[in-house]
């Protein structure tokens, strides 16, 4: 093994609330996918936690703002702090966004000590959180020996002395370890702190648990060794391309970063490595030039590396950071910095990216390229209160349309969406027990419950189930566009469960669920 490294850790907490733009007092959550992957400290105190769904931290904390999460923004809003900690020291890596690290043995002497060094990090790195987010938010800084015992000191903003990382470690839950498997087998085993863990016999816990395993019980006694600077690999393992004519727009650069992705990761996989540590590298046409360093938590793949390319070329060509570009990049390159064994990846449950869907890829890439950029259009989905409002199309490779994706949305429909939107949308005829079409008055009373349903287009059928009405009020100030409408959602007997409104006493169906 090698030589443990002592190490400095900037941590911003929660991070994709600040980048957009949040303070921890609002109660605001971050949701991918239906759940909680972030929320403010005013959202914890309200009973909202990590992987928590949607609804039920809506319903947990009263006044919730539940904002979609928006990676390329994060990334985008951290480059200003990566480039204000460079300043003070060389080789800083970002493992992701808003968390950064490096090497403390030489910036310590220059900065006269440990104890300077974190408060000129703490200091800087706060400055520049404030100037790119707009929001005054501290940043934890910690030190200790090796990148894993360093987070975790981060937490706590303190410093670690060499001597005492075991002891540091012993108190923290194996959840620590970021290994749900592994944490979940050693609670059920009665081993609930890294403490217990590392009291195990180092044999065993690797025959039971594998080299995973291993290395999970070496962090646990705080012998982590991975290198912060690594040697490069024997064989220099680049991928780099010439803009000509210079490109000054992050979707032109980010293009032609797909097809380096994909040769880097060749040259990697002919020789049996993953890349753990990526260099990106960029070059303008007045001699300007950008390197930034990624920790992969992961091996890196070429998506991954494609995905690191833009949010970098964001942050550098929007001119948020301090080291703007006055001119157009004119060459990028990938540079695979530090490299591991290629242990092989375990493939979905339901497999991994299909054959199909890279031929798409490259059949779309290749449109790109014939036709232009912004020839290639693919649907995304924004904010809205509708599911008519919900989509639109970007220029294929593009990001999501900030504006409409953090813009708030009240009286917006509740997740799931429906699965399909009919444009336009359906006229129908909702009638009472007695025939009677149903009215909805202005104060949202029905003149009936609804019995039958007939869409335009098909045959009437019994409802059997309905919930609403749920009234809004659209730009109610402007007399020529403004809409007053009820929604409803309808179940006929044919199983199908139709989204509709009521829009001056005629229904309509907007959407129907899958």
């Amino acid at each position: 093994m090698g030589r443990i490294v002592r190490t400095l850790v900037a941590w911003c907490p929660d991070w994709p609330v600040t980048a957009a733009g949040f303070e921890a007092d609002a109660p605001v959550a971050v949701a991918a996918a239906g759940r909680v992957v972030a929320c403010s400290a005013a959202a914890r105190d309200g009973g909202v936690v990590i992987g928590m769904r949607r609804r039920a931290a809506e319903a947990s904390c009263a006044g919730l703002w539940v904002v979609p999460r928006d990676e390329a923004r994060e990334a985008r809003a951290f480059e200003p702090v990566v480039a204000a900690v460079a300043a003070l020291a060389p080789a800083v890596e970002t493992t992701r966004p808003g968390l950064l690290s490096m090497a403390t043995r030489g910036p310590a002497r220059y900065h006269g000590g440990e104890g300077a060094l974190r408060a000129a990090v703490a200091e800087r790195a706060a400055a520049a959180v404030t100037a790119a987010c707009g929001v005054p938010t501290p940043v934890h800084v910690g030190i200790a020996d090796g990148p894993f015992a360093a987070t975790l000191a981060a937490r706590r903003q303190m410093s670690v002395p060499s001597s005492g990382t075991a002891e540091f470690l012993a108190p923290f839950p194996v959840g620590a370890l970021g290994r749900e498997g592994l944490a979940e087998i050693l609670v059920r085993l009665g081993v609930g702190t890294l403490g217990a863990f590392a009291a195990l016999d180092e044999a065993r816990v690797s025959a039971r648990f594998g080299p995973d395993g291993a290395l999970a019980h070496r962090l646990a006694r705080g012998l982590d060794d991975r290198p912060l600077r690594s040697t490069p690999p024997p064989t220099e393992l680049v991928a780099e391309a010439e803009l000509d004519p210079p490109a000054e727009r992050v979707d032109v650069v980010a293009f032609a970063g797909r097809s380096l992705g994909e040769e880097l990761a060749a040259q990697l996989a002919t020789r049996g490595l993953a890349c753990t540590l990526l260099t990106i590298e960029a070059e303008t046409e007045h001699g300007e030039r950008l390197a930034r360093r990624w920790r992969a938590e992961m091996d890196l793949d070429a998506p991954a590396m494609g995905e690191r390319l833009r949010w970098q070329l964001e942050g550098w060509l929007s001119g948020t950071a301090a080291e703007a570009p006055s001119a157009g990049v004119t060459r990028i390159a990938f540079r695979a910095s530090e490299t591991a064994p290629a242990l092989g990846k375990q493939a979905g449950f339901w497999g991994g990216v299909s054959a199909a869907d890279r031929r798409a890829v490259r059949a779309l890439d290749r449109l790109g390229g014939m036709l232009g950029p912004e020839a290639v259009f693919t649907a995304t989905v924004v904010g809205g209160r509708g599911p008519g409002d919900r989509t639109a199309l970007v220029a294929w490779g593009d990001t999501r349309p900030e504006a409409a994706m953090t813009a708030p949305w009240p009286g917006a429909l509740p997740d799931p969406p429906p699965a399909l939107v009919h444009r336009p949308p359906r006229r129908a005829t909702v009638t009472d027990r007695t025939g009677r079409p149903v009215a909805v008055s202005a104060r949202g009373c029905l003149s009936g419950l609804p019995e039958r349903i007939l869409v335009e287009g098909g045959r009437p059928s019994a409802v059997v189930g309905w919930a609403g009405p749920w009234p809004l009020d659209e730009r109610w100030w402007d007399p020529c566009a403004g809409r007053r409408l009820a929604r409803f959602q309808l179940l006929d007997e044919d199983r199908h469960a139709h989204l509709c409104f009521v829009e001056r006493a005629e229904w309509f169906v907007e959407a129907t669920y899958d």
